[in-house]
C-alpha cells in the first residue's frame, strides 16, 4: 500500500517532536546527566500519592463526568480566584483534562475553522505549530529575541496581525527558555486583543514558578480579556505531576461548551485517580511546591553563574526551570553541541534548533537536576568547551 498518498498529507507533513527524537539518543544510557527532560527530579508529594491509593482502596475506579468530578472544579475555581484574581463558576466554566496539552489542542479546534490564523512566539514547546495545524489553522510566528530576555513584545506581535487572525497563544514563563512578559507588555497586548476582537489562549503552566521575588501576572487579568481568554492551566510542573496527565482549561461558558464537545468524544474524561490527585494537590496548594520553587531558584543561580563563567552567554531567566545559553562561540549548530557533547561528555541537553529556527545558536538545560549533578555536568561541560575552542 502507498502509505505516503493514504495518510493525512496535514499529518504526514508535520515533523517529529525534536525534543523526542533527540532522547531516543539517551534511553538505556544509565551514564548520562540528563539537564534535557523538563520534569521535576522529585515524586509527586507523599500526601497527594497517599489520597490516591486511599482512592483506589475504596475502588474509586470509574468514569467521571465528561467534564472532571465536580470537587475538583470546585477546587480549581478557589485555586484560580486566588492565584490570579479571576473567578470561573464551576458548573460551567472549567473542564478538566489530559494534561495542558490536550487543552490546548481541543482549544484551537473549538475556535478555528480553515485559513484562520493564530500567532504565537518561538522559540516555544514544540506542541504549537503542530496543534494550529491539525485544527486547520495557519500558524504565524512571532519570534521573541534574547536581547529581550525572550519576552513578547507587542509591536511585533501587532505587525503579525491580519484580517484572517482569530488568536494570540501565549506561554509565560516559557519553555525553553524562561523567560516571562514584563506586566506592561503583557497590557499592551491585551489592548491589541480587545481593538482587533481576538481571542487570547494563554498557557500558565509555570506560573507558580517565579524568582527574585516576581508576582506571576495572567493577560486574564487585564481590561476586557476575561471574555475571550481561555487560561489553560495543569499540575504536571508545580505540583510533580507529569506522568499523571491533568490539565484544566477556564473559558466563558460558550467556549468551554465548544471544548467539551471535543473532549468528550475523544478522551471522555481524564482518569480518576489523576483528578483524586489534583484534589489533594489543590487542598495542599503552595505547601505543596514552595520548597521546590526556592530549591529551582538556587539551581538556576548555580548553573547561570557557571554557563557565563565558561564563556556561554546566558541570561538569567525569570521563571520556569530552563536556561537557554548561546553556544555560538564555540563554531557549532546547536545539534553538533548537543549530540558531541553527549557522545564525548555524556551530558544531554536539547538543541535549540528542536523549538524552531529561532532557536538555532542556543541549547536548552533543565535544571530541575539535583544540584550535584548540575554541577557535575557543569564541570563535564566546561571541559567541552574549552576543548571545542581549543584553550
Amino acid at each position: 500500500m502507498d502509505y505516503d498518498n493514504k495518510i493525512s498529507t496535514i499529518i504526514r507533513d508535520l515533523p517529529r517532536s525534536g525534543i523526542r527524537d533527540f532522547f531516543e539518543l539517551v534511553i538505556g544510557r544509565s551514564d548520562v546527566i540528563s539537564l534535557g527532560v523538563g520534569e521535576p527530579d522529585k515524586p509527586t508529594p507523599w500526601p497527594i500519592r497517599e489520597a490516591v491509593i486511599r482512592s483506589l482502596e475504596k475502588g474509586q475506579t470509574s468514569y467521571t463526568s465528561n467534564l472532571g468530578l465536580e470537587a475538583l472544579r470546585v477546587g480549581i475555581s478557589e485555586y484560580v480566584t486566588k492565584h490570579f484574581r479571576t473567578t470561573y463558576d464551576p458548573k460551567t466554566e472549567i473542564l478538566v483534562t489530559v494534561g495542558v496539552s490536550e487543552a490546548l489542542d481541543i482549544a484551537f479546534r473549538a475556535v478555528l475553522n480553515p485559513g484562520d490564523e493564530v500567532i504565537y512566539h518561538e522559540p516555544c514547546y514544540v506542541s504549537y505549530s503542530p496543534s494550529i495545524k491539525m485544527a486547520y489553522g495557519v500558524p504565524v510566528v512571532v519570534q521573541t529575541r534574547e536581547e529581550n530576555e525572550f519576552a513578547l513584545m507587542a509591536e511585533d506581535v501587532e505587525k503579525a496581525i491580519t484580517p484572517k487572525t482569530k488568536v494570540i497563544a501565549l506561554n509565560f514563563p516559557t519553555n525553553p527558555t524562561g523567560g516571562i512578559m514584563p506586566h506592561e507588555e503583557l497590557a499592551k497586548i491585551a489592548a491589541l486583543a480587545v481593538k482587533h476582537d481576538l481571542f487570547v489562549f494563554t498557557d500558565e503552566i509555570y506560573s507558580e514558578l517565579l524568582y527574585d521575588g516576581r508576582q506571576h501576572k495572567s493577560i486574564v487579568e487585564f481590561p476586557g480579556m476575561r471574555e475571550r481568554t481561555v487560561l489553560l492551566h495543569g499540575f504536571s510542573k508545580a505540583f510533580a505531576m507529569t506522568g499523571w496527565r491533568l490539565g484544566y482549561a477556564c473559558a466563558p461558558a460558550p467556549l468551554r461548551e465548544a471544548m467539551m464537545k471535543i473532549h468528550q468524544y475523544c478522551m471522555l474524561c481524564a482518569p480518576i485517580m489523576s483528578q483524586m490527585a489534583g484534589i489533594e494537590a489543590l487542598k495542599m496548594g503552595e505547601a505543596a511546591y514552595e520548597d521546590m520553587r526556592q530549591s529551582y531558584e538556587q539551581r538556576r543561580n548555580l548553573i547561570v553563574s557557571r554557563l557565563n563563567g565558561m564563556g556561554l552567554h546566558c541570561f538569567n531567566p525569570g521563571g520556569a526551570f530552563y536556561v537557554f545559553p548561546e553556544i555560538r562561540s564555540t563554531g557549532l549548530t546547536s545539534k553538533e553541541f548537543a549530540i558531541q557533547l553527549l557522545e564525548k561528555k555524556s551530558v544531554a541537553v536539547v538543541p535549540g534548533s528542536a523549538f524552531s529556527s529561532a532557536g538555532e545558536g542556543f541549547v536548552r538545560c533543565c535544571y530541575a537536576t539535583a544540584p550535584e549533578l548540575i554541577a557535575k555536568a557543569m564541570d563535564l561541560m566546561e571541559e567541552f568547551v574549552n576543548e571545542v575552542c581549543g584553550k
